[in-house]
Parts: C-alpha cells; structure tokens; sequence
C-alpha cells in the first residue's frame, strides 16, 4: 500500500510533533506528501496551512508569526490567517481594499500535548485515552523523530507476539522461549483490541522502573490499534503498576514516518524516574527501528497476491491489511484488487 496514493487516508488525523516545537515559530512537517507549515495563532492553538505563498512560492514555515497569531511569508510579508485567507499585503496601495487570495488550510488540533492535523473531512475523530484525564496517571514524553519504515509495518511490528525472542534479545525478550504468545482479538468500529499474556525478562534498569527484583516477570497487555496508525500499549504488571505506551504514526511520505511516543503511568517520579523509563523504552524502539527499516515500504494488502509468507501470530497484521482493504474498497478512492475482507465499521461520522 503506497499511502501517499490513497485519498482516504488524508480523513483521518495524525500527530505531527509534541506542541511545544511550535514555541519558537512555525515549523515546516510533510504528511502523506503534502508540505505543511504550522503555527500558533493567536489563542495559542496549532493551525496549518500548505507550506507555500501564493505569491511567489516561498515556504511559509521560514517566515514569522505576526501580530495577532497570523503567519507572515519571510519573503515579501504576505500574511495569511489559520483559515487560510490572506490578510495583508504589506506592498498594496489601498489597505483597506479586501484581499481575495488565500492558500489550503487543513484541519488541526491540540490533544494531549501534541499536533494533530487531518488533510480532509474527518472519518473518525482523535484516538480517545481516558488515561490522559485521570489525574492518577503521569505522561511522560519519550520522543519524537523519523523512522525510514512504512507506518503500516510500524503498526504490525507493534502487535507482532513473534519477534520478541529475536528483534528484542537484548532487553526484554526470552531467547529460550521463542514460542509467541496466545492472543485474542475484540473487533472495534474504529480498530480492534488484542489481548495476551507475555512473560518477559527484568533486566537492572526494569526492576528499578518496576520496583521488582525478579529476573522475569509477566505483562498482561491490552493493545488497542486505531485506524490506521496509532498504537495505545497498556502493560499490567504483577505489582499492579500500569504502563501505557502510545505509539503514533504519521506518514511522511510512503517510505518515512513520524513517530510520537510517549506514556502513562500510575505511579510517580519518585517511584521510577522518567529518565529511567525513557531510557528502557528507547532500547526497545531502537530495536525494532534497526529492523522495520530494512523491510519493504510497500506493504501489501492483497493476501491472494502471495508477496509474502505468513504465520498464525501474524493475525493482528493481517486484520490491519484486510480492514484497511475494506477501507479502500469501500471509498472507492482506488482500484485494488479484490479479497476477502473483515467488514469495517466507521464512526459516526461516516
């Protein structure tokens, strides 16, 4: 699937970068190959717009937030509002003569300390984590970088019970025990929830983050994917203590992604300090970043194609390929060639 080529995919939304690299002024981001610059307008919330002046086709994101909360071009000074609508044109004779030129704006937002921008109408809405609102969780923010890896094996990586013995040997991964985990799968109209039971390692830098000086322990897990590329991670342990790791994935381009991620616990800096949370959270996503971008970026949907081979613990994978298909299917937005596909449910905004 080459994202950049799927319209629907523009329907939904994504998280671009925490909000705070907004502080300094605008910032140029692509999605899905549409360049983009983003500011804070004047009520302090994240706007978007295409990342070119009408005039002459400078970058908006290397000019300047105006008075106001408008963006204004380094070039000449054209200055455009978050809808889009140029305000001014500093060279123009008549000021008070009304301005009939403009540039795209897109859909943007602040949730949970980040951008979100959707390209089009909205499908769905933003993912919804209660967790954020329950002031006996902390969120923590781990990073905020490239990967050079299709979003869509970023996604499957993510609910892959396989890889665990291999990719992961070094920090969490039981080398003698390389049979994945059961799971179940709960169909969502916006997703799905897999379930399983993982016994992992404890290495020196978990049992101070777990408070557990055991040399294994278990992660009863409770994965939630959000259509498309969004990931929430929630790990119970033993002790009771949560850990909830939410993985988001916005396409640059249809061979690069951007990765938010950050977490939520219910416990304190005093119990686990968030350096060493970050820290073993960082071993494992460098991990699995060293794989996922050596695979193919073209990932396919069509299973009777026979591109690649699959096991039983692919099937979270696999359900991902087959509602996406039905996605595009059922928009129309593509031909595909055809397959047999789980029903895909919408919100109610569809």
């Amino acid at each position: 699937m080459l994202v950049t080529q799927q319209p629907v995919l523009r329907r939904f939304w994504y998280a671009v970068m925490p909000i705070g690299e907004l502080a300094a002024g605008p910032k140029p981001v692509t999605l899905l190959g549409e360049r983009l610059a983003l500011w804070l307008d004047g009520d302090g919330k994240p706007a978007a717009v295409q990342d070119r002046c009408c005039h002459r086709t400078a970058q908006l994101s290397r000019g300047t937030v105006a008075p106001g909360g408008a963006i204004q071009c380094g070039y000449h000074g054209w200055t455009y509002d978050r809808a889009g609508q140029c305000l001014r044109i500093p060279q123009a004779k008549d000021q008070s003569r009304p301005v009939k030129v403009s540039v795209p704006a897109f859909h943007c937002a602040e949730r949970y300390g980040y951008v979100w921008v959707c390209l089009g109408e909205p499908l769905t809405g933003i993912p919804e984590i209660p967790e954020a609102a329950d002031p006996s969780f902390r969120q923590i923010h781990e990073f905020y970088e490239t990967w050079h890896a299709a979003g869509l094996r970023v996604m499957e990586n993510s609910f892959d019970n396989a890889h665990f013995s291999y990719v992961h040997a070094a920090s969490f991964g039981i080398n003698e025990e390389p049979e994945p985990a059961p799971l179940t799968l709960e169909d969502e109209p916006w997703g799905f929830i897999m379930r399983s039971v993982v016994p992992v390692k404890n290495p020196e830098l978990q049992k101070s983050n777990l408070k557990d000086g055991g040399d294994r322990t278990v992660r009863n897990n409770e994965k939630t994917w959000f259509m498309p590329l969004s990931r929430k991670m929630k790990i119970t342990y033993p002790s009771g203590l949560i850990h909830i790791i939410i993985t988001l994935t916005a396409p640059i381009d249809d061979r690069s992604s951007i990765i938010n991620q950050f977490v939520f616990r219910n416990d304190s800096e005093a119990d686990a300090s968030a350096a060493g949370v970050i820290a073993f959270d960082r071993q494992v996503t460098f991990e699995d970043k060293a794989m996922l971008e050596s695979t193919d970026y073209d990932v396919p949907l069509d299973l009777s194609a026979r591109e690649e081979s699959h096991m039983p613990s692919d099937r979270p994978g696999l359900e991902m390929r087959k509602r996406l298909l039905e996605l595009l299917q059922t928009h129309g937005e593509r031909e595909v060639r055809r397959t047999t596909a789980a029903p895909l449910l919408l919100a109610a905004a569809e």
